[in-house]
């Protein structure tokens, strides 16, 4: 199997930045500390309300990294615009509502095809590659092969939280779903990733279906980072990864 990539989501870097205001911590200098680490790529997320990443950090993120940009966004006219005006080496297509904590669930492609389809076309133009997120649903991942999407991220959410709550009967039906569907999406010709509450125990199974070939970690992440710092946590979830792969 090919050697799985890791993108380091620093979404949350800029959570414990805003909850006091102010230039620290800088979410910029931890991309370059995960690049330093191992991360192949970073992810950000610019949520319509702003309430981790800002718009100056993506500006920021774009001069500073070697490593390619995540730019995950949801599917509205102004983000649009944004991903137009940078050009990032990625767009991740998600849901997203004000009132929720974080992305609670896949992104109904089959229901908007049409609407997607044309909304991602200037991005792929653009030189985009397009990412749906989205559920491990046979009917969503067909639709996203449909309107030209280049890469599925499947939402890993379920599984983990099966997981944690010691539910191991649903838990192992969620990683035979993924298992399945990642399966499928690969053989319609997309590729595959995966993400959403990944944690050590949790990531072991997922990096060992061979048809996935990212995962997007960050939360866990930089909570771990408190404890052991930055560069050991992203070290210890490559190694995880890199085990599993094996």
């Amino acid at each position: 199997m090919s050697k799985l990539r890791l993108g380091v989501n620093i979404d949350h870097v800029a959570t414990v930045r805003n909850a006091r205001g102010g230039a620290t911590p800088d979410p910029v200098r931890a991309a370059k500390m995960a690049e330093a680490a191992g991360a192949d790529g970073i992810t950000a997320h610019l949520r319509e309300d702003r309430r981790h990443i800002g718009d100056a950090d993506i500006d920021a993120l774009m001069d500073a990294l070697t490593v390619p940009l995540n730019f995950e966004m949801a599917a509205t006219a102004e983000m649009q615009a944004i991903a137009l005006r940078h050009k990032p080496h990625a767009v991740c297509i998600v849901p997203e509502k004000r009132e929720e904590r974080t992305t609670e669930g896949g992104l109904e492609v089959a229901r908007e095809e049409n609407a997607l389809a044309h909304y991602i076309a200037p991005l792929r133009e653009a030189g985009c590659r397009v990412s749906i997120f989205i559920a491990a649903d046979k009917r969503q991942i067909e639709a996203a092969a449909r309107i030209g999407a280049q890469v599925i991220e499947l939402h890993t959410g379920a599984y983990c939280d099966a997981h944690s709550e010691g539910d191991f009967a649903t838990r192992d039906a969620e990683l035979e779903k993924m298992r399945e569907m990642s399966t499928f999406a690969y053989s319609l010709g997309l590729e595959v990733h995966a993400g959403h509450g990944l944690t050590y125990e949790t990531v072991t199974p997922i990096a060992a279906l061979p048809e996935v070939m990212e995962l997007n970690i960050g939360h866990f992440l930089i909570g771990e980072s408190i404890f052991r710092g930055l560069p050991d946590a992203i070290g210890e979830m490559r190694r995880l990864m890199d085990e599993a792969r094996a």
